[in-house]
């Protein structure tokens, strides 16, 4: 099949209307890219999804790009392709060997919330692997800097994968969810969504806050993180894994926010950068309790088959940040940025420049 001609290549700025596309890594992202351009179909070789990597930076990027189109979508893009049989094809087979991937990855995974949590409820003794822990303790401002860029991905639609299970719960698990969601999304004011907090420390760490801005400079295994969340929240038979999800990102997130909060004190981030972790301490902490006691407690009242699927959630999430940390730690060690290209305005060892 001839790939249709290629439009003009946009900026890679975002705009208001949504992202622009970014250059393909390889030949399934690039495949997408051209036909969220051109309006045509994906072309690519067949057997091309079986035999790509599936942590890998095309597959990765390709997933990411898909998946944005139930988000903001992409400036320039009809907002039907969200539901195109054909990009929905190709979705759906990358999201087939991701799964396999996990599953294969994880042979012994626990089958109980029990064994997926408790290891998570202790603080470890040696937390040398902890990147948070490096971050507070040794952690230089270019890398909170590049820390904050990788994670905008998520932190710009913070909670906004998780709220696809609100209609797929039902009594307390319903209430409790949509209680935390209720919190994640300000109270009612707009300038306490967490995900406007979070541009908010952009701004303090002189970073683009758009949404999506730093998409290109983004490494697979960050791309994976937020892939896992989109890819359990979009499918009605992930739901048990999704709720494991944020089960674990809520009970570790609170010593984690912990220890960012002081590294960015001790950096001299600004006061927004450092309230963004202040406010997930207390707010966390609060959050634990009820997701597990309330969420995961309803839900399997209600569907007790869906127990070893909540433990599923957990030990991916747990799998994805742990190699993302070892990414960043290789990097970092190295005297290196952990990114495709470092953030405008800073290299290693250096204070900020202008922002970008």
């Amino acid at each position: 099949m001839t790939p249709p001609s290629p439009s003009p290549s946009p900026s890679t700025t975002t705009t208001a209307a949504g992202l622009c596309l970014v250059e393909g890594r390889g030949e399934l992202s690039r495949a997408v890219t051209q036909a969220l351009r051109s309006g045509g179909p994906p072309v690519y070789a067949t057997g091309s999804v079986p035999k790509a990597d599936p942590w890998g930076e095309d597959l990765q990027l390709a997933l990411y790009q898909l998946y944005e189109l139930h988000y903001r979508g992409f400036d320039g893009v009809d907002d039907e392709r969200e539901w195109d049989p054909q990009l929905l094809r190709l979705r759906r087979s990358m999201e087939t060997r991701v799964l396999h991937a996990l599953r294969t990855e994880l042979p012994d995974a626990p089958r109980t919330v029990e064994e997926a949590f408790a290891p998570l409820l202790v603080e470890p003794v040696d937390l040398s692997g902890s990147l948070s822990h490096h971050l507070e303790t040794e952690g230089e401002l270019w890398q909170l800097r590049e820390y904050a860029a990788l994670r905008s991905l998520y932190h710009l639609k913070e909670a906004d994968p998780h709220a696809w299970v609100i209609p797929r719960l039902t009594g307390r698990a319903k209430a409790a969810m949509v209680a935390i969601e209720y919190d994640e999304f300000g109270a009612g004011r707009a300038d306490r969504i967490h995900a406007q907090l979070f541009a908010d420390l952009m701004a303090d760490l002189e970073l683009d806050p758009a949404y999506g801005r730093y998409l290109d400079h983004a490494p697979a295994p960050l791309l994976a993180t937020v892939n896992l969340m989109s890819l359990f929240g979009l499918h009605r038979a992930l739901r048990g894994a999704l709720v494991g999800h944020f089960a674990c990102v809520e009970v570790t997130s609170s010593p984690g926010s912990r220890r960012l909060a002081k590294a960015m004190r001790r950096c001299g981030a600004g006061p927004s950068a450092e309230h963004f972790y202040a406010e997930h301490v207390e707010a966390d902490a609060v959050h634990e309790q009820v997701v597990r006691h309330e969420v995961i407690g309803g839900l399997l009242a209600d569907e007790p088959d869906l127990e070893a699927d909540i433990a599923f959630g957990c030990a991916a999430t747990v799998l994805l940040e742990d190699r993302l940390a070892t990414h960043l730690r290789k990097a970092w060690d190295q005297g290196r940025s952990a990114l495709r290209s470092p953030v405008p305005g800073t290299r290693p060892g250096t204070r900020p420049g202008p922002g970008p």
